[in-house]
């Protein structure tokens, strides 16, 4: 199984345990570190919006915790409706604007530039990416001296 492969089934595991009866739109996050383990997070969403935690975040902090920051490579993200068979959806979702720069902390600090492996929710359309790609003239530790 290639790493896109195994990063989008561990991120579709992930989100079946999302928190999300407000939106109803679960989001799991996978992401593979240098010595080939996956951490995987899940939205969380609370009744105050503004206090919800996306999936990347909640991995990219899980991962933080473990010592492992700068170990991530490669980060998987499936998302979709929740409905009677699972997740729905047949267009890729992407990281949004807060994951990608939560990301390039990761990436800056890892001295490497993530693929992102994207995918829709009932899992027949893939997009890859990188991040520079979906966050160019990123902002983050690099600017400040720190990576």
């Amino acid at each position: 199984m290639s790493d896109a492969a195994t990063l989008i089934a561990a991120a579709r595991t992930a989100a079946a345990h999302a928190h999300a009866p407000y939106s109803r739109f679960h989001v799991g996050a996978a992401l593979l570190l240098t010595d080939g383990s996956i951490v995987t997070g899940a939205n969380f969403e609370n009744a105050s919006y503004g206090l919800s935690l996306c999936a990347e975040t909640v991995a990219v902090a899980t991962a933080n915790a473990a010592g492992r920051l700068a170990g991530i490579v490669a980060v998987g993200v499936v998302g979709g409706m929740i409905g009677p068979s699972g997740l729905e959806g047949t267009d890729p979702v992407t990281p949004c604007g807060r994951c990608r720069q939560v990301l390039n902390e990761a990436a800056q600090i890892g001295k490497r530039d993530l693929v992102i492996h994207c995918a829709s929710g009932r899992g027949d359309a893939v997009a890859t990416f990188t991040l520079s790609a979906l966050l160019p003239h990123a902002f983050g530790p690099a600017n400040l001296g720190m990576a």
